[in-house]
C-alpha cells in the first residue's frame, strides 16, 4: 500500500491546484475516498479534482443532496461527488447505487472512511490534515495503483 504526502497546501488555490494534478491521473472506474475534519478542504480538493478530470461545475458540497453527478466537458468520465457525512452507515451508502456508475465514472466520496472502501478494491484514500498549512496524505490500494507514478504529487515531486 504505497503512500505519499503532498507539499504544503497553504491556500485554497494550492489545494485546488494539487487536486487538479491528481485529477489528471484519474480515469473511469477510479474511486477517491476523502477524509479530514470540518473545514479541512475536502470540497476544495474536489474542485481541483473536477478541473483535472474536466467536468462541468460548479463543485459545491453535496451535504444536503448527498450526491451530485458532474458530466464531462472533454469526452471523459463524469465525476460523481458524494458526501457521506449524513449517511447512517453502509446500507445508506449502498442505497445510492454507486456501484452502477462506478466503472464509467470517477467517484469521489467525502467523509467516506469506514464506508466507501468496500466500493472498489482499487482506490485512493486521501487524508487532509493541518489548519493554516494543510497536507494531503495519499494511500493507494489495489492493482490499478500498484505501478502508477504518483511522484508528481509528493512533497518532493
Amino acid at each position: 500500500m504505497p503512500e505519499l504526502t503532498s507539499p504544503d497546501l497553504t491556500t485554497a488555490e494550492d489545494t485546488r491546484a494539487w487536486g487538479a494534478r491528481l485529477g489528471r491521473l484519474l480515469s473511469a472506474g477510479d474511486l477517491v475516498v476523502l477524509t479530514g475534519g470540518l473545514g479541512a478542504g475536502k470540497t476544495t480538493l474536489t474542485q481541483g479534482l473536477a478541473e483535472g478530470v474536466g467536468v462541468r461545475g460548479p463543485i459545491t458540497s453535496p451535504t444536503f443532496v448527498i450526491a451530485r453527478v458532474h458530466p464531462s466537458l472533454v469526452g471523459g468520465p463524469a465525476l460523481v461527488h458524494v458526501d457521506a457525512y449524513r449517511l447512517g452507515g453502509l446500507a445508506e451508502l449502498d442505497d445510492l447505487d454507486l456501484d452502477t456508475s462506478l466503472e464509467e465514472s470517477v467517484t469521489v466520496v467525502e467523509w467516506g472512511h469506514g464506508l466507501a472502501e468496500d466500493l472498489a478494491d482499487d482506490r485512493l484514500e486521501v487524508t487532509l490534515s493541518g489548519e493554516d498549512t494543510r497536507r494531503a496524505r495519499v494511500q493507494s490500494h489495489g492493482p490499478r495503483w500498484a505501478d502508477a507514478d504518483l511522484s508528481d504529487l509528493g512533497a518532493n515531486g
